[in-house]
């Protein structure tokens, strides 16, 4: 699971909000630019930020296993005819740009998630929009950050009870029903003791959050942003 990982890279030191709104660019740049060469010079561009924050690229995409088959599915199918010739290969040009542009946006995802702080997004978004929805959505954001990785933790203990028991002996149906009911039940005991915790901690809808303060290093990030909006558009 992608966390954040404690470090001293030039994207760490960055504030959130610059890096949100790099993000955001990328995205805008990867949606109008969907020509072979476009997706090429945002690659590059994507791997330099990769290396700039410490972030391995194929480990990163070991995460996101479970979704790429989806992605390689999409243009074996959109190819596929139900007659002669059966298969049509220049049908699988346009999805398969499409699939590989998700995945140049969950590399950028998982360099911020990797540099900043749950609190520092927390604080980013509340910042960003304001009154109550932006409380809100910063505290929507900085629970799901905080919950996901144990709901995957408990999914790794599940498998890793049901193969000690020989569950890998019985039929695939099985196992997903032995996973997805006890994944359930793990996830609503969670979100019990989530619940608890917060009133114990008498959660609030105006926390102290940690101050953000843009040095000149989000002076070239921001730069950066506003050429990938500007190619975007020209």
């Amino acid at each position: 699971m992608i966390t954040y990982v404690a470090g001293e890279t030039p994207v760490h030191r960055l504030d959130p909000r610059t890096k949100l709104f790099v993000q955001a660019a990328v995205a805008i740049a990867a949606f109008a630019r969907t020509t072979p060469r476009g997706l090429l010079v945002l690659s590059g561009f994507v791997v330099g930020v990769c290396w700039l924050a410490a972030t391995p690229i194929l480990a990163s995409l070991r995460t996101y296993r479970a979704f790429l088959p989806f992605l390689v599915a999409g243009p074996l199918v959109e190819a596929a005819t139900l007659g002669a010739p059966w298969v049509v290969p220049a049908d699988a040009v346009t999805p398969a740009l499409a699939s590989y542009r998700v995945l140049l946006l969950l590399l950028v995802s998982t360099v911020y998630i990797r540099t900043t702080r749950v609190r520092e997004s927390r604080a980013a978004i509340q910042r960003l929009v304001p009154g109550r929805p932006g409380v809100v959505l910063g505290a929507g954001v900085g629970f799901v950050l905080r919950f996901l990785p144990l709901l995957r933790d408990d999914l790794s203990t599940i498998r890793g009870a049901i193969h000690a028991r020989l569950g890998a002996e019985r039929s695939l149906f099985e196992r997903i029903r032995l996973i997805g009911v006890t994944g359930l039940r793990r996830v609503f005991a969670r979100a019990d003791g989530f619940a608890l915790a917060l009133q114990a901690r008498c959660f609030a809808w105006n926390p102290t959050l940690p101050r953000l303060d843009p040095t000149w290093r989000d002076v070239p990030a921001v730069g950066v942003g506003l050429a990938l909006l500007a190619w975007a558009v020209l």
